[in-house]
């Protein structure tokens, strides 16, 4: 096995612009559903910027409201289109040809939307592209591989529309939703495989784009380096936050203590945050997320427990938050992942 090019990330937790974020709003829209979050006129803002647990909130939100079934993640992956991307999407569909397209967007995937991290494997067997969800959380693992892949593979349509599959393979068990899937990828898949793949003809890779110019990929290259080092600069004191809310076990410290432990004075933090497109009350509420959930997947400490532990003087409160977070109670999370 021999990959086309490393993902430039690993993991799906890197800050995000707010386009998927809208996309997400408007496709609930459409369906007679608003959703919780932050509003959306705020989210207009050319420069606001997301922390990814932000994004997974309003995912939660979509399945709590919506639905979770396969042909509701379809349908919104094949919402995503090359223009949805910004700067990003103009370079790939600019670029000379399928290969630089997918060599590009590897390089700088932390401009896309995606949880699930894609691999493009090339050798003698052929040209494949598996979807890493190990690390996303499992309560939304399954639609956001079909919400991702979907949205992939629209976008390869975009850049070379005769583009087709020559397979697809799902690790989870067998859908319902069989025309949803024909729909989003043009071939119906196999279940209960080893991983998540698309299997395409290798040629595709030498296939010329029709939009392809490139003076205007290495302007749109020139710009997209300059956005992910002001992403990743920015989400520095966000994650410096986040370190010092987990040693306290999410209990509620105040900004001005975390602000006096980072060196900094409340105004400046405070300015900081804003400009990462995120807040103090945001980060706490996103540690005893991650710290509940974690409690409560041990099975161990009760509802309860749990609430004391993060700091909670009463367990309503806790329970109140929790719901808020990801659309159920801790209990029913609970059952849930047993």
């Amino acid at each position: 096995m021999a990959e086309l090019a490393a993902p430039a990330i690993r993991d799906w937790d890197y800050p995000r612009g707010t386009a998927s974020v809208l996309l997400m709003h408007r496709f609930a829209e459409e369906r007679g559903v608003s959703l919780p979050g932050v509003p959306v006129e705020e989210l207009r803002a050319p420069d606001r910027q997301l922390d990814a647990r932000q994004e997974l909130a309003v995912v939660r939100a979509l399945l709590s409201t919506v639905g979770s079934g396969d042909d509701v993640a379809l349908s919104l992956g094949c919402r995503y289109r090359v223009t949805t991307f910004g700067i990003f999407g103009f370079a790939c569909i600019s670029s000379p040809t399928m290969r630089d397209a997918m060599v590009f967007a590897l390089r700088y995937l932390d401009l896309s939307f995606t949880f699930c991290i894609p691999h493009v494997e090339l050798d003698a067997a052929g040209l494949r592209l598996v979807l890493d969800d190990s690390r996303v959380p499992g309560d939304v693992a399954r639609f956001l591989a079909l919400r991702d892949l979907s949205a992939i593979c629209t976008v390869m349509r975009d850049l070379l529309p005769e583009i087709s599959l020559e397979s697809l393979k799902f690790r989870f068990p067998s859908s319902s939703f069989v025309d949803a899937y024909r729909t989003a990828f043009g071939v119906v898949p196999v279940f209960g495989a080893a991983e998540h793949q698309v299997a395409l003809d290798p040629e595709l890779l030498n296939l010329p784009l029709p939009q392809a110019n490139e003076q205007t990929v290495a302007l749109c290259a020139a710009q997209c380096d300059a956005l992910v080092a002001r992403r990743r600069t920015r989400s520095g004191v966000p994650q410096l936050v986040r370190e010092r809310l987990v040693r306290l076990g999410g209990a509620d410290a105040g900004m001005d203590e975390i602000a006096r432990q980072l060196t900094l004075s409340s105004r400046t933090l405070r300015r900081r945050l804003t400009e990462a497109g995120t807040g103090y009350r945001q980060l706490l509420d996103e540690v005893r997320q991650t710290l509940a959930e974690e409690m409560l997947d041990t099975g161990v400490l009760s509802v309860d427990d749990v609430a004391l532990r993060l700091g909670y003087a009463e367990a309503s409160s806790f329970i109140y938050a929790f719901k808020r977070w990801t659309g159920t109670t801790p209990a029913a999370y609970a059952r849930r992942n047993r």
